[in-house]
């Protein structure tokens, strides 16, 4: 009974030790040398502070940028510790209620244009950081009118920072909104002062 007991005590340690802590560290080592991009969350990076990540979706309120996709992260969207959709079914008032009211918006801003089904749909994850090129096309001449820039201009940041399918095969092609509101702001600076970036808030 006491070396059943001691043997199980010393496996429980041993494999506490391996399994808790050196192949964790293990794991994490060889992930920031092979991967460090990818190991520190793609994170966006511009004058020395991080703006974002490649992979989480964050607001844009400005007219002059981009839009992602609405979020129903957290209270106020877009909270990358409270991950999740609205769980509202296709029939339920509130969805509907809110799906009309941001149709009716985007119309206004865009007269005669279907408006793109991601522009008014929240993602699993509510932290969805792509659009469809669709959602980017319809987007171009509020985004040209209000930076007073050339259509073929923003047309062509888009088409540029447009990631096909992968493999040719797999899922949609796609358009990251913080890097094309990045390369926006490089190149076609905001007519109006203070519609710069700012940090991404923790």
């Amino acid at each position: 009974m006491l070396k059943n007991l001691i043997t199980a005590v010393l496996m429980t340690l041993v494999s506490t030790v391996l399994l808790g802590l050196v192949y964790p560290l293990a794991v994490t080592g060889i992930a920031q040398v092979v991967f460090p991009a990818q190991a520190n969350g793609n994170l966006l990076v511009r004058d020395g502070v991080v703006i974002g990540s490649h992979l989480i979706g964050q607001p844009f309120s400005s007219p002059g940028y981009f839009r992602s996709r609405p979020s129903a992260a957290g209270a106020s969207g877009y909270d990358a510790g409270a991950s999740s959709g609205s769980n509202l079914g296709p029939t339920n008032k509130k969805l509907i209620d809110r799906v009309i009211a941001d149709v009716s918006m985007l119309q206004a801003e865009n007269p005669g244009v279907p408006v793109p089904i991601d522009l008014v749909t929240t993602s699993a994850s509510g932290l969805d950081p792509h659009i469809s090129p669709a959602a980017a096309e319809f987007q171009i001449p509020r985004v040209v009118r209000e930076r007073g820039a050339g259509e073929k201009a923003v047309r062509r940041i888009v088409r540029e920072l447009t990631r096909n399918r992968q493999f040719g095969l797999l899922g949609e092609p796609t358009v990251n909104v913080l890097e094309v509101n990045l390369e926006l702001d490089r190149r076609l600076p905001p007519a109006a002062p203070g519609g710069v970036i700012t940090p991404a808030t923790p």
